[in-house]
């Protein structure tokens, strides 16, 4: 596996990621491709994201966008493309970024939806741990 870190060409294929991506995890947030490349292209652009491409023999296995913190990097979005997942795919891209990208940080965090159990289960089986839980009420309107 073949990990690089992203430039600004790349977004359209990060924004095709990013929509399998919100389809997996049920995201009740869907956007066209169109507005994912736009996001994407301001987070990789003026909001300080990174991005991190998994490859293998010229075939894309999945990426990572992070933003380093103060106190720790933030997780932004992790896939593993469905084709290539429960191969330890996921796992070795997380120590290869913890062991060069993040080698000098404290702390990583990331949000999961509490839908996603499969997310859920990944990130405690590498060594994650609750942390908080967010709460919304969405008020019904007449």
């Amino acid at each position: 596996m073949i990990i690089r870190h992203a430039t600004l060409p790349d977004i359209p294929l990060l924004a095709t990621l990013n929509q399998q991506l919100q389809v997996d995890e049920e995201h009740r947030l869907r956007m066209e491709i169109n507005e994912l490349e736009s996001r994407m292209a301001g987070w990789l652009g003026n909001d300080g994201y990174q991005a991190a491409i998994f490859d293998r023999n010229g075939e894309t296995l999945g990426y990572a966008l992070y933003r380093r913190e103060p106190e720790f990097v933030y997780l932004k979005q992790f896939f593993i493309c469905r084709k290539f997942r429960r191969q330890g795919i996921g796992r070795r891209a997380l120590e290869w970024l913890l062991a060069n990208s993040w080698h000098d940080e404290s702390s990583v965090c990331l949000d999961v939806l509490v839908t996603n159990a499969r997310g859920i289960a990944f990130w405690r089986a590498v060594g994650f741990r609750d942390y908080c839980l967010t709460m919304e009420l969405r008020p019904q309107r007449s």
